[in-house]
């Protein structure tokens, strides 16, 4: 059985088509997608999408957070960035997290505290989605 998926972000249409099931991270915890789901409309973290293709090949893609929406005919993800995980860029990520850490420890009167930790999250996540890569979890 499968569902039909489309993942958008601002930018780009990154997939649209037939899939077994998808992993993603949303608000409240790891969710699992299976063609049949019950309607669902929640937010989603920084993370990725693991799509598992029609025929069992598999994609993940990073999201910088965003919405899921779950219907019975298909299941869409809406995303600000959202990067296939190849093409993420680990000294980029690892600088973006030095960044935001820098900036957290040494916070001034008029520091957006919330701010800098999303920029954190969204290099955590990117870093934490390279590595699931590196070690072939993704794929």
């Amino acid at each position: 059985m499968t569902v039909h998926l489309d993942v958008v972000s601002a930018q780009e249409k990154m997939f649209s088509g037939l899939v077994e099931s998808l992993r993603i991270t949303g608000a409240e915890g790891e969710l699992g997608i299976l063609p049949g789901h019950v309607p669902l409309l929640t937010a989603i973290k920084p993370g990725m999408v693991r799509i598992v293709k029609q025929h069992g090949k598999a994609e993940t893609i990073y999201l910088s957070g965003g919405i899921l929406e779950v219907q019975p005919d298909g299941v869409t993800v809406m995303a600000d960035v959202a990067i296939r995980a190849e093409d993420l860029d680990a000294e980029a990520a690892r600088e973006a997290k030095r960044a935001a850490q820098e900036r957290i420890a040494n916070a001034g009167v008029d520091f957006d505290y919330d701010a800098a930790a999303i920029e954190l999250e969204k290099a955590l996540a990117q870093l934490r989605v390279i590595e699931t890569i590196r070690k072939g979890l993704g794929k």
